[in-house]
């Protein structure tokens, strides 16, 4: 059990949220909403108040979720989605000066892959991956019990592979319906629900693409398990079948047959990962 008092802050991109975890569990669970137009400054400011509601003596680090490229050797954020003031920006240094405690920060989809990994479906596994899938593929790798992030903070971008004429999530994600049938995703999703054949045979379409997708991710990377977060994951049984199916061609069969691929049902997972990059500094 780990006895950290770590506060955890995920910046969404209309809310910020943020709760203390102790011994292995979240308290204190606040949400504010930012003022993403705002200045840096402004925008910074919201972030120390919240931090301030939550900050105690006892508190030994912090760890933030940022939808945006995160460079921990040069120790900066770039190109925050939804805040368009912060495009570089050393929120580390910044924190750490304020409250003279760790700060540790990186991108929400390795967030995501930590939280599991620690708290969720990821808990006994050595090595596996954490895909969010929305709107775009975001993706957390974790190996030997170790979040492994590259040089640049680059790594597991698996939505940006090159896949037929487009891109990985251009098919395997929630744009694939509106790039390949121009339609809402949302719709498909209540049509699927109600049975329709053409919205269910939509999510066939996707699953299979998401299946290479993942075929594509074993031969680089020979994970136990991956974890299927963002809203797509909702609609997991009307494409697991057809995901499935290509994945079942995977040259390596015993690597496929020791798959796991699990849909995460971690509650504030946001927050919980940011926290974890706490627990992953230490190792």
């Amino acid at each position: 059990m780990n006895k950290k008092n770590i506060i955890g802050i995920d910046m969404g991109g209309t809310n910020v949220r943020a709760g203390i975890v102790h011994d292995d569990a979240l308290h204190e669970i606040i949400s504010k909403r930012l003022n993403s137009r705002g200045s840096i400054d402004e925008v910074l400011q919201q972030l120390f108040l919240l931090i301030d509601e939550l900050i105690n003596s006892n508190v030994n680090s912090i760890g933030i979720g940022v939808p945006g490229l995160v460079n921990n050797e040069e120790h900066l954020v770039y190109d925050v989605v939804n805040i368009p003031a912060w495009k570089k920006i050393p929120l580390q240094q910044w924190l750490e000066e304020r409250y003279q405690i760790p700060v540790f920060i990186n991108n929400d989809a390795n967030c995501f892959a930590l939280g599991e990994f620690y708290f969720g479906k990821g808990k006994g596994y050595n090595s596996m991956i954490g895909l969010t899938i929305g709107t775009g593929i975001g993706g957390g790798i974790i190996i030997n019990k170790k979040l492994y992030e590259g040089k640049n903070g680059g790594a597991g971008e698996f939505g940006t592979i090159d896949y037929l004429d487009k891109t990985c999530e251009y098919y395997a994600s929630g744009q694939f319906f509106e790039n390949v049938y121009h339609t809402n995703g949302e719709e498909v999703f209540e049509n699927a629900q109600q049975g329709n054949k053409d919205a269910l045979k939509m999510y066939e379409e996707m699953g299979a693409h998401l299946g290479n997708t993942i075929k594509t991710i074993l031969y680089a990377l020979d994970v136990e398990l991956i974890v299927l977060g963002g809203s797509v994951r909702h609609a997991f049984p009307f494409f697991e079948t057809s995901m499935w199916q290509q994945i079942k061609t995977f040259v390596f069969q015993k690597a496929e047959q020791h798959l796991k691929i699990e849909v995460s049902e971690l509650q504030n997972s946001g927050v919980l990962g940011a926290a974890a990059l706490c627990y992953d500094a230490d190792k």
